[in-house]
């Protein structure tokens, strides 16, 4: 055994002249004219191992995807070979030494270190000791196996680690009080938040839950309006290929330092900032501007990865462009990427409010006509943000779990544009004192609207207010399927309850009429003529008498008008050539509606958004679907409407299907049907979705996506 391990630790060429030795009893003089390594071998076989050189080798993290290391850490999706490893948890790696090692006199530990400036005292530079037994909560290593020269290492990890990116070194010495030898890894670990550990801040206790909401690389994102709710499938990509990189370097390029990484709630607030461009050059320029003539337009992103792929390709030179769902469906890719818990959630008629008043203000003249510059809050539509998941230690007990995070760029929190995490609990119960930008996302889902009228003295007085006009039909993709899961009752209280009014503390009024605007079935149709139904309610037992007047105005989906294309009175219908040439994107219209009731005097007032439907892209697999073999699928779509598309392109991806790229169709005329043929070859095995969108200046928010099972071959 002796001999086999010094033959294996001398592939150097060595002298014959061994008989004396040098000031070092492990190091021999050499030299090339004249050697004999079978003397060299003879003199090293008397030799105690405690006297021969201690060295490592070589590192094997033992990385691989099937391995031990990437299963145990549910890491194995990734690509690459790195050792991608979660914190809280053991891991392994082996050592090739120089000869078998001998506990009594020999000396190792391993070094780990993070950032540009790695210091002990932050947790950047980790010293790991070899101890006899592992302990929670603490770095060391332990020796678990050994063979000839090699040894097995189980390594411990605190659940408090900072995350990132590390390199390795292992440090040799032997009781012979020589200087210690480092010998450095070829390769990095890369260390993630750990959802599957009890001690981790972001722990999931629910093994479907974590699935979901870790490990699903595709979901659903919800637009639209509350009551015709649209959905799109959304290619996450966390484990695409270099989208880990694209990732850390998000980290690396934001000025968080390296110390922070280990807190979940500096992370979030960090990725928060930097999904967004608006100030510190971050991974997507927003723009409601209609015109994305320089960029991708946002109604045509239907995945994160080749956003972030472009981001770190070019070094953080900022993707054009995005909108409230593509900064929600990018924030989501890197959350689940890192090892956060976190789900894309859209909040239907969702206020901006611009004052922190926590209500959203209406504003009419004498006349009852909308007031626009004075008009700054607005509601959306809707609006899409992020749930992620984590103990808040850093708040009183009771407000863990749910946090809400908004990466679109919409008012600054300590003086960066970031929003969250915001304790969802806390914004339930109205706890707006709580960090961070509680009352911003309180208001969002719960403040009332009040509508003012101005006086003929240039006062205003309030006329009616709305205690349920804003955070309609939260949503998420529900857990295990593709269904629409709604998440109202988490954010608020019951609509009218008396929790929820407590919450809002807003004064009511007594009022007999209401009016209430219906639509049948899913609502107009792009091309055609919208046509809504208006219902006054006489809530009294005495006869009433009403005015009632209309407006319709075109409307960005965040609330903003353009401009009003129709006033008139009852009943209302919008034909298709008046509204043809008006529209913006999500095609979103606002109805709103003012009266007087004769009798009483009182004011009615509502607002009513609503949007022309789009057709969807019909995707449909041809051919059947084997890991390695060609297939296609055929893409066919209709235009609604009577005039000529132009410029239309396509953008195709799946995830272990087809690189997302764009086909360029060119026109389609007025009702014209277009048929394009793609063909792949899957590349991954499993439920994977192929996703297309149509891109063009006349329609937008055109999309389909077929479900495809690949099997191996």
């Amino acid at each position: 055994g002796k001999r086999e391990a010094v033959a294996a630790g001398s592939r150097r060429c060595v002298c014959a002249a061994v008989s004396t030795r040098t000031a070092s009893p492990m190091i021999l003089q050499t030299s090339h004219r004249s050697c004999n390594a079978d003397a060299y071998l003879n003199f090293m076989l008397n030799l105690p191992l405690s006297e021969i050189t201690f060295l490592v080798s070589s590192v094997d993290l033992l990385s691989s995807k099937t391995g031990q290391n990437r299963q145990e850490h549910h890491t194995d999706l990734y690509q690459g070979d790195e050792l991608i490893i979660r914190r809280g948890q053991t891991f392994l790696i082996e050592l090739e030494l120089n000869r078998p090692f001998n506990a009594d006199n020999d000396k190792l530990h391993l070094e780990l270190k993070t950032g540009p400036l790695p210091l002990v005292a932050k947790g950047t530079h980790v010293i790991i000791p070899l101890v006899d037994s592992l302990e929670d909560e603490r770095w060391e290593a332990k020796i678990v196996e050994q063979n000839g020269n090699r040894i097995k290492l189980s390594v411990n990890s605190p659940a408090s680690a900072v995350i990132g990116l590390y390199g390795l070194s292992v440090t040799t010495s032997t009781s012979k009080g020589e200087a210690a030898t480092t010998h450095d890894s070829t390769k990095n670990i890369v260390m993630l938040f750990n959802p599957w550990c009890e001690e981790d801040a972001v722990f999931l206790d629910d093994e479907e839950e974590t699935k979901e909401y870790v490990l699903n690389d595709t979901g659903r994102i919800y637009y639209g309006t509350e009551k015709q709710i649209g959905a799109r499938t959304w290619n996450f990509g966390q484990f695409h290929e270099g989208i880990l990189d694209a990732c850390l370097f998000i980290l690396e390029k934001s000025e968080m330092p390296p110390s922070g990484r280990g807190d979940p709630v500096n992370v979030v607030r960090v990725i928060s900032a930097m999904i967004n461009a608006q100030d510190d050059f971050g991974v997507l320029v927003g723009n409601w501007s209609g015109n994305y003539s320089d960029g991708v337009s946002p109604s045509a992103w239907s995945s994160s990865v080749e956003i972030l792929r472009k981001y770190h390709s070019s070094n953080g030179t900022p993707v054009s462009y995005g909108q409230c769902w593509v900064f929600s469906g990018i924030t989501t890719t890197v959350l689940r990427c890192l090892g956060i818990p976190a789900r894309s959630v859209t909040n239907f008629q969702s206020a901006h409010d611009t004052d922190v008043s926590l209500t959203t203000d209406v504003y009419f003249d004498e006349k009852m006509d909308p007031i626009d510059y004075l008009n700054s809050d607005s509601v959306w539509n809707f609006h899409v943000w992020n749930d992620c998941w984590m103990a808040r230690l850093d708040l009183p007990p009771g407000y863990g779990g749910w946090q809400a995070v908004d990466s679109t760029p919409q008012e600054t929190s300590q003086g960066t544009f970031r929003c969250g995490p915001a304790s969802v609990n806390a914004i339930r119960s109205g706890q707006v004192y709580l960090k961070h930008d509680t009352p911003f996302v309180f208001a969002e889902v719960n403040s009332d609207k009040i509508f003012w009228q101005k006086n003929l003295d240039a006062t205003f007085s309030q006329i009616h207010s709305e205690k349920k006009a804003v955070g309609h039909c939260i949503s998420t993709k529900a857990v295990g399927s593709d269904e629409r899961a709604d998440v109202t009752h988490l954010y608020k209280h019951q609509e009218g309850s008396e929790e929820e009014r407590i919450s809002v503390e807003t004064a009511s009024r007594f009022e007999d009429v209401c009016i209430e605007v219906k639509m049948e079935g899913e609502g107009p149709r792009m091309g055609a003529d919208a046509q809504l139904s208006i219902l006054v309610k006489n809530l009294s037992s005495q006869p009433r008498r009403t005015t009632l007047h209309s407006q319709v105005a075109v409307m960005y989906y965040t609330g903003v008008l353009k401009g009003t294309i129709k006033k008139e009175q009852i009943p209302w219908m919008l034909p298709y050539q008046q509204y043809q040439n008006q529209l913006v994107d999500q095609a979103a219209l606002m109805l709103t509606l003012s009266g007087r009731v004769s009798e009483t005097q009182q004011v009615l007032a509502n607002q009513t958004t609503f949007r022309l439907r789009t057709p969807d892209l019909n995707v449909k697999p041809l051919g059947e679907a084997v890991v390695g073999k060609e297939m296609a699928a055929k893409i066919t779509f209709t235009n609604p409407l009577p005039r000529m598309l132009k410029e239309v392109v396509f953008r195709v991806e799946g995830l272990g299907l087809q690189k997302g790229h764009e086909v360029v169709v060119g026109d389609i005329g007025g009702h014209s049907t277009v048929t394009l043929t793609e063909h792949f070859v899957p590349t991954q095995p499993g439920s994977r979705k192929l996703v297309a969108s149509l891109d063009c200046k006349q329609l937008t928010q055109v999309h389909g996506v077929a479900d495809i099972v690949v099997r191996e071959q």
